[in-house]
């Protein structure tokens, strides 16, 4: 993802369209494409999350392939030979794969700026094309699918995120975006949702559900960290919940951050695992020559464990706050 700093009207359904918001949301393709690209989506996010757990990177071709597979099976699931929802859906799956391919380092070697500015520019280019669409022919199998809208949406939602630093790995926006285009919406999960509740999902990205279930489900990481402190009777008030103490000798082998108080702050925004690695060796060696055997760290634990967890929900019982709004 280039790293240049980035930044809907009004929705109208087509007339000669269905205007019931669920039918549109599904018409991308039959029930059975919609089912296989969730399997692919929960494998490539199983095989992520197995990579990231192991060395706290992820291959780029992961998503590349899983975005590559979703672009061509959405383009033919499509069963239309109108050219509007074809072009709209060619423009939706085009805006995630420029976040997956290197095409900025050629622009980067004339100027560091350059890659910016031109990820700028499409980006302005496809909000005003989806704008234009949407005004032109509406929404609708024959105007914009609104699939192609919960995409786009996706993808600017991740990329806040990556950018204000709430999704902390390139891996964790990357992967929303591929699942945004996977599985654009679904108003029908498998095990049943409270009738108040399908309205929302008929029109609300998938991939929306699915990052808020994870968040939801992430909340285990401290409670189970409080436990850990507990049990081993090293629980320290608000920390107690973030971090565990660790020894010195083990901080080159365990993917952490040093939170402790006795040890001045350093910069973490590190490229790859390899930088993160050598910074946590660095550290050891000064908390050596320190005399310290023992500092307070924080687990850097994979996010896309919790987002496999959110897509398996999400595909099992929809958005779970919604579902028990619904039941309130």
């Amino acid at each position: 993802m280039a790293r240049g700093k980035v930044f809907r009207k009004r929705r109208h359904l087509n007339p000669s369209g269905p205007t019931n918001p669920v039918s549109v949301a599904v018409s991308l393709g039959p029930p059975e494409v919609a089912a296989g690209l969730a399997v692919l989506l929960l494998a490539g996010l199983g095989v992520a999350s197995v990579q990231d757990w192991r060395r706290r990177e992820v291959d780029d071709r992961v998503w590349q392939t899983l975005a590559v597979a979703g672009a061509v099976v959405g383009w033919s699931a499509l069963g239309t030979e109108a050219a509007v929802p074809l072009f709209y859906w060619a423009l939706g799956a085009i805006f995630v794969l420029e976040h997956l391919l290197p095409w900025d380092l050629p622009f980067e070697k004339r100027h560091e700026d350059l890659p910016g500015w031109i990820e700028i520019a499409g980006y302005a280019a496809v909000l005003l094309l989806l704008a234009g669409g949407i005004v032109t022919y509406g929404v609708g199998p024959s105007g914009v699918p609104v699939a192609v809208i919960a995409v786009v949406a996706t993808v600017l939602l991740a990329r806040l995120l990556f950018e204000t630093n709430l999704l902390y790995g390139g891996a964790d926006a990357k992967a929303l975006m591929v699942a945004g285009l996977l599985v654009p919406l679904d108003p029908y999960p498998l095990l049943g949702i409270p009738a108040a509740a399908r309205p929302l999902l008929a029109v609300y990205p998938f991939a929306f559900n699915l990052l808020l279930n994870g968040a939801l489900l992430a909340v285990v990481v401290p409670i189970a960290i409080a436990g850990w402190n507990l049990r081993n009777r090293t629980f320290d008030g608000r920390r107690g919940f973030t971090s565990y103490p660790m020894a010195v000798e083990r901080l080159h082998e365990a993917f952490v951050w040093v939170r402790d108080p006795r040890v001045d702050p350093v910069d973490e925004d590190l490229a790859t695992s390899e930088e993160d690695r050598d910074l946590r060796i660095r550290l050891q060696g000064e908390l050596r020559v320190r005399g310290l055997t023992e500092v307070w760290v924080t687990p850097q634990l994979p996010f896309l464990l919790p987002l496999l967890a959110g897509a398996v929900t999400a595909l099992l019982f929809g958005n779970l706050l919604f579902d028990l709004a619904a039941l309130l």
